[in-house]
């Protein structure tokens, strides 16, 4: 979760994180990042969600009324005006989450170890610990604790790994 470098931004971006999170359970979503940013007089709330099998238009529709209703019942954004986004996550977003290593299976992705080592490969199994990668037709374990970044690689013309 991030947020503006605001006073209080902090602390209104957790408050809507815990007001909003059981309602995207509900949903079958995962809360994936809450950003607030100043817009001129007004704030721009941004939500991203995620589920397995990804995020479609009537997700982002039904997640966007759940939030509305929470967020209008809560006190979470206090009294100042906002404008709310709601998005799926994107490519460019790293991978943090054991769920983000399974949602991306057999596409590429860049990894920067925590010694400093690079290793590009496809996603393989994953699990809550750690995730293979087929590096050049080799399987290696990564353990999630050794990544210290991880991008998932644009590819124009993949062929269907699965």
């Amino acid at each position: 979760m991030s947020s503006s470098q605001r006073p209080g931004a902090d602390a209104t971006v957790t408050a809507v994180s815990t007001a909003v999170t059981g309602r995207l359970e509900e949903l079958g979503l995962d809360l994936e990042a809450v950003e607030l940013t100043p817009a001129g007089k007004r704030r721009v709330l941004r939500i991203a969600v995620d589920k397995d099998g990804g995020v479609s238009l009537d997700d982002v529709a039904a997640a966007t009324r759940a939030i509305n209703e929470t967020i209008d019942t809560s006190d979470a954004m206090g009294e100042h005006p906002y404008t709310l986004e709601v998005t799926s996550r994107g490519v460019d977003r790293p991978l943090t989450e054991p769920r983000h290593w399974r949602r991306n299976r057999s596409r590429l992705v860049k990894v920067t170890l925590v010694d400093g080592t690079a290793v590009t490969g496809r996603i393989g199994d994953a699990d809550e610990e750690q995730v293979s990668l087929d590096v050049d037709g080799t399987a290696r374990a990564v353990p999630y604790a050794d990544v210290k970044k991880a991008l998932v690689q644009i590819e124009f013309n993949r062929k269907d790994h699965d």
